[in-house]
């Protein structure tokens, strides 16, 4: 097992990693989810040893490694920017760790050519890397972490490069296999779709803190705050205020009758949130607040549209499946049900959650 007490970096005054404290099982997989320089790479680096936190201890096995070198940790770790010995070919890159450890020539070959096929190369191992692609390159890279048996891979943004196809065949096998080699495996990555799609456990990180490590369904469903629901919703979560008074729920000069987690909330206001896919142009439910907004742009991805609207100050997305053509300036009626509403409360805690997402709040 890993573990991360209360682990903190400080680049000059700056805090670049907060009072961390993870536990990460052997044959687990962790996906680190946040926006860009919300700390993911520096936590990586930090579990890999290549820097030393400022406050706090790592420990492996109940052994603490900080302070021992990375060369004495057996670690593998893939970048956004792929890394390669230029000077090598395709095989010896792969090779390289395996090399490095003593394994015979004959068990080289073989798992050389086993990562190579996986990572559809098997026709460029004759290659050095400035012969290939940028996404050939970045699958290079992953071979080699694959062959290592390193007993901790960190992959930072790793499939960023690839073709859509290769990424999403990558994203089911890979964890697979750093799973049944017993690899506690770690996963950067800014996008809450590919951590829904890697599963396992997330971390959500901002500003250098971890909001909250759970499973990665629990954190999705039942987020403990804001700024983690934020981080894991993707167009926006949509954003505005509601009053609870008695058994209503009201939103402007509209309201409807509480239920559910809401029905026992205190009378007050509340910050409601609720994510884009629940945001509706058709009314679903018989207790929806029909809302009439102005559009201020659309997009229309082919299966979807994302339809941004705007009331009184407040700016949401839509997100809608099929096409719904509507230009800039339109009114349009969009559908507030409060079984999906997220409600927030004092240092915006989680009082209530959508009712379909069922789990005891922490």
């Amino acid at each position: 097992m890993l573990e991360l007490k209360n682990v903190s970096k400080k680049v000059g005054r700056d805090d670049h990693i907060k009072d961390v404290s993870m536990q990460l099982e052997k044959g687990s997989l962790n996906v680190l989810l946040g926006p860009t320089l919300s700390g993911k790479t520096t936590l990586m680096r930090l579990m890999a040893g290549l820097d030393k936190p400022t406050g706090g201890d790592i420990t492996l096995d109940g052994q603490s490694v900080v302070g021992l070198p990375v060369q004495k940790r057996n670690v593998a770790m893939v970048y956004q920017q792929f890394i390669n010995y230029p000077a090598m070919t395709v095989y010896e890159n792969i090779a390289s760790p395996m090399r490095i450890a003593g394994k015979d020539n004959a068990e080289i070959d073989r798992r050389v050519r086993h990562a190579a096929d996986l990572m559809k190369l098997s026709d460029f191992l004759d290659r050095t890397p400035l012969n290939l692609s940028g996404g050939q390159q970045q699958r290079t890279a992953l071979a080699r972490a694959l062959v290592k048996d390193a007993e901790l891979v960190l992959l930072d943004e790793p499939l960023a490069n690839l073709d859509y196809k290769l990424r999403e065949e990558l994203r089911i096998e890979l964890p697979r296999l750093f799973a049944e080699a017993g690899a506690i495996f770690v996963y950067a990555t800014t996008e809450p779709h590919e951590a829904l799609l890697l599963g396992g456990n997330t971390a959500t990180l901002s500003e250098g803190r971890v909001t909250q490590f759970d499973k990665t369904i629990s954190v999705h469903n039942r987020p403990v705050d804001l700024r983690t629901a934020q981080t894991f919703s993707d167009p926006p979560l949509n954003l505005f205020e509601v009053t609870k008074s008695g058994n209503e729920i009201r939103f402007e000069d509209q309201s409807v009758l509480a239920s559910g987690e809401t029905a026992n909330l205190a009378d007050g206001v509340y910050r409601a949130g609720v994510r884009p896919h629940h945001l509706s142009l058709a009314r679903h439910s018989d207790r929806a607040m029909a809302v009439d907004t102005t559009v201020s742009t659309s997009e229309i991805t082919g299966s979807e549209s994302f339809i941004h609207v705007e009331k009184n100050g407040y700016r949401w997305v839509a997100l809608s499946h099929g096409v719904h053509r509507v230009d800039t300036g339109d009114t349009v009626t969009v559908y507030l049900d409060p079984a999906s509403f997220y409600l927030f409360g004092a240092q915006d805690r989680l009082v209530a959650a959508p009712s379909d997402y069922k789990g005891a709040l922490d």
